[in-house]
């Protein structure tokens, strides 16, 4: 058993097992609310690399969903292997996460959202980077985004070439996140000593790997084994289309700089919210593009300039609206 101090609770905890629970080497818990034809995908691709009941367990945690009966999608899918349990009332994301995690029995768990979805060799991967280095805390992939249709629209660059444990971690993380749910697996015995996701419900997810590295080392792979879903029923998709994704960001980021040395705060806050005012500024071209709402694109890029009136960021907004204005010249709009 790895160990760790405990810090400040502000986040809820997760109670440790009994030391009688039968435990898996895994568990992947897929929350899910409303995305139930992308569910179906989700579990297709765990179920493709299930090493059996004994290894993992499989577990569908619903927060009342009402768009199909995700019960009978799970029972048909999952042919009795995949669990199924559904909140008694919609919870919100950040309490269905902590009943996940919860409800984990496995030493390494894997939150895979209902949207998202993982490629082949994931877990055999991800389970090697774990034996290799024991003292690790969390291990994860490369990971590309890809659409509703499931086709990539982004591959990022590796964070390092090769596999292994991340120099300086800590602070390339603060600066910004590199980090989906899809592509991160964490030891349960991590999660019962710095607690489950807390205050917002866009960035929790960066200001807790952030948590994680200032405890713990961190592997990575280079090898893109996940996929992280953007659509419109995604939850950054509605915080940006109701102005309120940077707004999280900002409130995540002065969480994340409680994380560092005193004496790189200042520094690495200041860049972290300069890199996120910009990707709010895309965020609120692709909104521009599928809303047609000014009104929404105006409320994001206010936000962008609160967040960081850095010079690149009045450069980005004035790209913005050049590269609007032409789109819907080019249109005849």
């Amino acid at each position: 058993m790895i160990a760790a101090p405990r810090i400040p609770q502000t986040a809820p905890q997760i109670a440790a097992l009994p030391s009688t629970t039968e435990r898996p080497q895994w568990s992947v818990m897929i929350p899910t609310y409303n995305c139930t034809p992308f569910l179906r995908e989700a579990l297709r691709s765990v179920l493709a690399q299930d090493p059996g009941a004994a290894r993992m367990q499989i577990e569908v945690v619903d927060d009342a969903s009402t768009d199909e009966d995700v019960a009978a999608v799970v029972a048909a899918l999952g042919a009795g292997r995949v669990q199924y349990y559904r909140q008694p009332a919609n919870v919100g994301s950040l309490r269905n996460f902590e009943t996940c995690l919860n409800r984990a029995r496995g030493h390494l768990v894997h939150l895979l959202h209902g949207d998202d979805r993982v490629r082949p060799g994931f877990y055999a991967q991800v389970g090697q980077l774990l034996a290799r280095y024991p003292a690790a805390g969390a291990a994860f992939t490369h990971y590309a985004s890809v659409d509703e249709h499931g086709a990539v629209v982004h591959d990022f660059e590796p964070v390092q070439p090769a596999a292994g444990i991340l120099p300086n971690w800590l602070v390339r993380l603060a600066e910004t996140q590199y980090i989906q749910y899809a592509c991160m697996v964490v030891r349960r015995e991590v999660y019962e000593h710095l607690g489950s996701f807390y205050g917002t419900t866009c960035g929790e997810d960066w200001e807790m790997w952030v948590r994680i590295a200032r405890h713990y080392p961190v592997a990575y792979s280079p090898e893109t084994l996940a996929e992280y879903r953007g659509h419109p029923g995604s939850v950054s998709w509605k915080k940006a289309q109701q102005g309120q994704l940077l707004a999280d960001w900002a409130q995540v980021i002065a969480r994340i700089e409680e994380h560092l040395p005193p004496d790189q705060r200042q520094k690495v806050g200041r860049l972290a919210r300069k890199r996120s005012a910009q990707l709010g500024i895309g965020e609120a071209y692709h909104a521009l593009a599928h809303t047609k709402s000014w009104a929404a694109a105006h409320g994001v890029l206010a936000q962008a300039l609160r967040l960081s009136p850095h010079p690149a960021t009045y450069y980005q907004v004035l790209k913005f609206y050049a590269k609007v204005l032409l789109r819907w010249r080019r249109l005849g709009l």
